[in-house]
């Protein structure tokens, strides 16, 4: 998460004055990781192997 996420790795660039900000970055994330993203090993989202969807989701439906 942290290699993905350029707000967690160094305070000098792109860091959040908020609290608010974070977790609204930290929510886009997991979102995009869990039901855009197919990954190498799943050949799958993670969500579509878990069954809470069947059906690969867009970066415009995802926001």
């Amino acid at each position: 998460m942290r290699m993905q996420i350029r707000r967690l790795t160094r305070l000098t660039n792109s860091f959040s004055k908020k609290l608010e900000n974070l977790k609204a970055a930290l929510a886009l994330h997991f979102a995009y990781y869990n039901f855009v993203r197919i990954h190498q090993t799943l050949r799958v989202t993670p969500a579509m192997a878990a069954s809470v969807t069947n059906r690969l989701w867009g970066l415009d439906e995802m926001l």
